[in-house]
C-alpha cells in the first residue's frame, strides 16, 4: 500500500489511496487529508509566481457533497489580487462535479515580533504522551493512519490531544509545513465525540481555519470542544497549536442527525 494519502495523475488531478477513506463510509474521502491536498495545490500555484511575501492566514472550505474515494481535480485562481492583500479560490473537482470550494486569505509578510503576544498556553509536549488508536472508534483508512495521543482522557464532546501521521500527503513530493498541518486540522471532529458515531451522525459541511502564526512540525495540537444544538446543528470549535505554542483556531459546522433506529433513544 502507498504510504501516503494522494499520488499524483497529472498537473492538476490526483488519485486518492486506501490511506484517504472515511471514516463515515469507506468509499468515501476523508475531508482532512484533502483539505491539506488542496493547500498544496494552492503553494503549487504560488510556486509558478514570482515570491510575493503573503502568507496564508485564514482558508475556509465549503463541502459541497459526497467526496467519492475517486480521483480529484484542483484549480486554484486569484479572484482578489494585491500586493499587500490577496484572495485565492480552489475548486475541487471530483466525478464530475464540484466537491469543494475552498477561499484562501494571503496577507503580506511584516516583523511584527516587537508586538506579539497573546492566546493559550502550550500543550504537554507530545513526546511525554503515550500513542493511542483512533480506531476503536472509527473505521476508514485515515483514522487508522493517525498517531493519537490525548493530553488528559477524552470526555464526551471535549478533547485536547496532539496527533500526527507518518505518511506523505502526495507521493514522491515533499509538501509545505502548512500543507501538512491543514491535512489533520479536519480530524478534530473526530477527536472529541459528544455520542456514538454508531447511534448518532455529526459529519461537518465546512472547516474554517484562521492562523496567526505558521505551524511548524510534524504534530497538531487541538484543544477541542463539540456543542450539539437542539435542532440538528452542531459546532466543533479547536484551538490549534505546534509543540511551540497556539498557533490559531479551526470551526467546523455540523449537521446533527440520530441513526435510524439508534440515536435519540
Amino acid at each position: 500500500m502507498s504510504a501516503s494519502y494522494f499520488e499524483r495523475i497529472d498537473r492538476h488531478r490526483y488519485k486518492p489511496t486506501a490511506h484517504a477513506s472515511g471514516a463515515w463510509d469507506s468509499d468515501e474521502t476523508h475531508f482532512s487529508p484533502l483539505a491539506g491536498l488542496v493547500v498544496h495545490a494552492i503553494d503549487g500555484y504560488l510556486a509558478e509566481r514570482p515570491h510575493s511575501g503573503l502568507l496564508l492566514s485564514r482558508i475556509s472550505f465549503d463541502i459541497l457533497g459526497r467526496l467519492a474515494l475517486d480521483e480529484c481535480e484542483i484549480r486554484v485562481e486569484s479572484i482578489r489580487p494585491g500586493r499587500t492583500i490577496e484572495l485565492l479560490e480552489a475548486v475541487v473537482d471530483i466525478a464530475g462535479r464540484t466537491a469543494v470550494r475552498a477561499r484562501a486569505w494571503l496577507l503580506t509578510e511584516v516583523d511584527t515580533g516587537a508586538a506579539a503576544g497573546g492566546g493559550a498556553a502550550r500543550l504537554t509536549p507530545p513526546d511525554a504522551i503515550a500513542s493511542q488508536s483512533l480506531t476503536s472508534v472509527w473505521p476508514g483508512g485515515h483514522c487508522a493512519s493517525i498517531d493519537f495521543r490525548p493530553v488528559v482522557p477524552p470526555q464526551p464532546g471535549r478533547t485536547t490531544a496532539w496527533i500526527s501521521t507518518h505518511l506523505d500527503l502526495v507521493a514522491g513530493e515533499p509538501s509545505s509545513s502548512l500543507a501538512s498541518y491543514v491535512a489533520l486540522v479536519d480530524t478534530a471532529n473526530g477527536i472529541a465525540v459528544r455520542r456514538p458515531p454508531t447511534e448518532w451522525m455529526f459529519p461537518n459541511v465546512d472547516l474554517t481555519v484562521h492562523l496567526h502564526r505558521r505551524p511548524e512540525g510534524r504534530w497538531v495540537g487541538m484543544d477541542t470542544t463539540v456543542v450539539f444544538g437542539p435542532t440538528g446543528q452542531g459546532l466543533t470549535s479547536t484551538v490549534l497549536h505546534d509543540v511551540h505554542g497556539p498557533v490559531g483556531q479551526a470551526q467546523q459546522t455540523l449537521t446533527v442527525r440520530p441513526l435510524p433506529g439508534r440515536g435519540g433513544a
